[in-house]
């Protein structure tokens, strides 16, 4: 994505135009500006259609039924350690690994999220029991994405179950941790799992809060 000077990337200004427009939608009755913000909406689509080379129809998609006020989405992803070896499993999407876990839906505690899709997604049960790092997908090194993203990363332990696919999944496998497979790094980054292994050896590390470019490391 090009810069756009002091308005950032193609990608950081569609998501704010399209977040003035979706609230915009959301608040305003008149139908003059309700008509200005369907409009700004689908400039953000063409733009993107063009910047991605996707269907203008694709770009549409990208926040088809997004309604109410913008605000980010929720991402949980679950480390379960066997010794040295972490649990990933393989996205049929892409072809790549990673930490099982996805979107927190209406009504879920994170907690309850990420044992609900580790067992989706792995076959293996697993519950919670600690929330080991809330960071902002924009602020780490992972490829750019259309959505504004709060990934939230839990050390969880096995309670049961065994290794099975998912329609999302089409492999599940323990890995030693010096000898991680092609991550798919729009969901995990190999440091990212470190760091979690890092909470599993000291269980009194502190929640990793990476929220802001300034941000380091903050109880």
């Amino acid at each position: 994505m090009t810069s756009q000077g002091n308005g950032g990337t193609v990608l950081e200004w569609a998501r704010s135009v399209q977040a003035i427009a979706q609230n915009g939608l959301a608040f305003s009755k008149d139908p003059f500006d309700r008509e200005r913000y369907t409009q700004l909406q689908e400039l953000v689509a063409g733009l993107l259609s063009r910047e991605l080379a996707v269907p203008l129809d694709t770009a549409r998609a990208f926040w088809a039924g997004e309604v109410g006020y913008a605000t980010p989405k929720v991402d949980v992803r679950g480390a379960v350690f066997k010794g040295e070896q972490v649990l990933l499993v393989r996205e049929r999407s892409d072809g790549r690994w990673t930490l099982p876990g996805g979107w927190v839906d209406v009504n879920d505690a994170p907690s309850e999220a990420v044992a609900r899709e580790i067992h989706e997604e792995s076959g293996y049960r697993a519950r919670a029991v600690k929330l080991a790092a809330l960071l902002d997908k924009n602020r780490h090194p992972h490829p750019p994405g259309v959505h504004h993203i709060y990934k939230l990363l839990f050390l969880c332990e096995l309670t049961g179950g065994s290794p099975a696919t998912s329609n999302e999944t089409d492999a599940v496998e323990f890995f030693a941790l010096h000898a991680l497979p092609e991550l798919s790094t729009g969901r995990i980054l190999a440091a990212q799992i470190q760091r979690l292994y890092q909470h599993r050896l000291d269980p009194t590390l502190p929640t990793n809060k990476y929220l802001k470019n300034s941000d380091q490391c903050t109880k």
